[in-house]
Formats: structure tokens, C-alpha cells, sequence
């Protein structure tokens, strides 16, 4: 087998933003400005730096962001007006509501009460539910960007046997739906499946998304598949690794994402690329 390919997300994000940029200097002349409102709350460092990345990114492509930061105690009330006022600004096409937010909030009824054309996360329900029936939605990020991924390395994915591990709301039943479109057969598995490794090496596109680090080993995964890695484990010393066992996988895959530098760049520039959507919006 030939040497796998190491998908290079960052450079595949560059050019997405560069198409964003494009849009948004293109919406700039006809007199509106994409405009992205994030809601952070509390002081978790990681949400700090997700935050700091995106408004930065906004910034490159032409996006004008709004922050709104509430303390950690901020009221179920508080959040809800400021959901509120950021529907209701027409200045503000997308609303990212950073999660994880603290435990007395509730993190549904937020979500709903987010106008689904600015929830530019795509978790909203009726964008949920859009993107099951093959109607026009807005994708969640990572998804989308882990699909734009594949498809740079096989741009027809009809008949793929693809596995995803992971069923969250944020990325694996999203994930399963954008690949069902693509006319893939879809296994998606979770902490309850039945030998999880024996359904792995089934796959022609492997994809990881549960927060385990290098939980995915070389004898999971068939020769010559593509593996996805989704997962973003902090070790003790401060070094970052996927779900993937990258160094003992990589020589039996077609193609393969890095953590760092593969699906991460993806998630920021799909980011910009849903709130250019919505600020296009009718």
C-alpha cells in the first residue's frame, strides 16, 4: 500500500476562508456586513481560547464579530434577553452560544431560543430536523468541515460503508445524516455498542468523535480506509492527541486528519463560512 495521505485541514481551511472572505466583500458592497454575535459565560479557559480564535478569524475575513461575556452565575433570564436582543439586531446574522455553558443553565431551551436563520451552529431543532429531511439548514460546523475532508480525498462516497463513533447532538448524529446524503451506508456506534473494533474494520470511513485519547488502535481499522479524528484530548504534559492511535494507524489508512491541524481549522472556517450564509439570508 502506497504511504497514506495526511489531510492537511489547515490548508484546506485557508481556502475556505478565502472563499469567505470573497462573499463577505462581495455582501460589503451591496451594504451589509456579516455579522457574528458569541455568547461566552463564566471564565473556562478552553472557551476563552475557541472564542479568541474565532473572533480573530472573523476578523481576517471581513466578518464583524460582537462578544458578550456574562459572568458564571449569569441568570437563565439574562440569557435569555441577551438571545433576545441578538435575534431582534439586524447588524447580527449569526449567534454562537459557546458550550459547555455552567450547570444551572439550561442548555436546551438556550439553544431554542436562538432564531434558527442565525443559529449558525446548526443545533437548533428545526435546523436538526431540516438536515434529516434533506432541506436547506444550517450544518453543524465540524460535520460539514469532516465531510469537506473526505471529499478531498474521494469526492464520490456512494456505497462507503462509513462508522461513526459517537452520537452527540454536536457531531455524530449530524455526521451520519451528512453522509447518508452522500449515499454512504451509515453504522453509527456509541459507548453501548457490541464489539466496537470488529465494526470499525468494516469501514471504508472511519470517523472518531468521543474524547478518548488514542482509543482507536491500528487493529480497528482496514487497510486502506480513510479515518477521520475528531477527538481533542489535553495529556498531562500539555500535549494534544486525537481518539486516534495516529502513529500506529497512519501506515494502514488511504488518508488520515492529524490532531492538531486536521478537522479543527475545518470547524472555525465553517463558522464563518454558515454566518455569510445567514447574512445572506432573504
Amino acid at each position: 500500500m502506497s504511504a497514506p495521505i495526511i489531510i492537511n485541514g489547515k490548508d484546506r481551511a485557508a481556502i475556505l476562508r478565502d472563499k469567505v472572505a470573497q462573499d463577505a466583500a462581495a455582501l460589503e458592497k451591496s451594504g451589509i456586513t456579516p455579522g457574528l454575535a458569541v455568547i461566552l459565560i463564566g471564565e473556562d479557559p478552553a472557551s476563552h481560547v475557541y472564542v479568541r480564535n474565532k473572533i480573530t478569524a472573523c476578523e481576517k475575513t471581513g466578518i464583524k464579530s460582537y462578544e458578550h461575556r456574562l459572568p458564571a452565575d449569569a441568570s437563565e433570564a439574562d440569557l435569555l434577553r441577551l438571545i433576545s436582543d441578538l435575534n431582534h439586531d439586524k447588524y447580527v446574522h449569526g449567534i454562537l452560544l459557546q458550550l459547555p455553558i455552567p450547570e444551572h443553565l439550561d442548555e436546551n431551551k438556550m439553544i431554542l431560543a436562538i432564531d434558527p436563520v442565525k443559529d449558525v451552529d446548526g443545533l437548533h431543532p428545526i435546523n436538526a430536523g431540516n438536515l434529516v429531511a434533506g432541506l436547506p439548514c444550517m450544518i453543524p460546523c465540524t460535520p460539514q468541515g469532516s465531510l469537506l475532508l473526505i471529499k478531498e480525498i474521494q469526492k464520490d462516497l456512494t456505497g462507503l460503508h462509513a462508522v461513526v463513533i459517537g452520537r452527540s447532538l454536536l457531531f455524530g448524529k449530524p455526521m451520519a445524516q451528512l453522509l447518508l446524503a452522500e449515499n454512504c451506508t451509515v453504522t453509527q456506534c456509541h459507548s453501548k455498542t457490541r464489539d466496537l473494533p470488529a465494526i470499525c474494520r468494516q469501514a471504508d470511513i472511519l470517523i472518531a468523535a468521543v474524547g478518548r485519547s488514542q482509543m482507536v488502535k491500528a487493529d480497528w481499522v482496514k487497510d486502506g480506509a480513510i479515518v477521520i479524528d475528531v477527538g481533542i484530548n489535553r495529556m498531562d504534559d500539555g500535549k494534544l492527541t486525537g481518539d486516534v492511535d495516529f502513529d500506529a494507524v497512519k501506515d494502514k489508512c488511504r488518508a488520515i486528519t492529524p490532531v492538531p491541524g486536521g478537522v479543527g481549522p475545518m470547524t472555525i472556517a465553517c463558522l464563518l463560512a454558515n454566518t455569510v450564509k445567514a447574512a445572506k439570508a432573504p
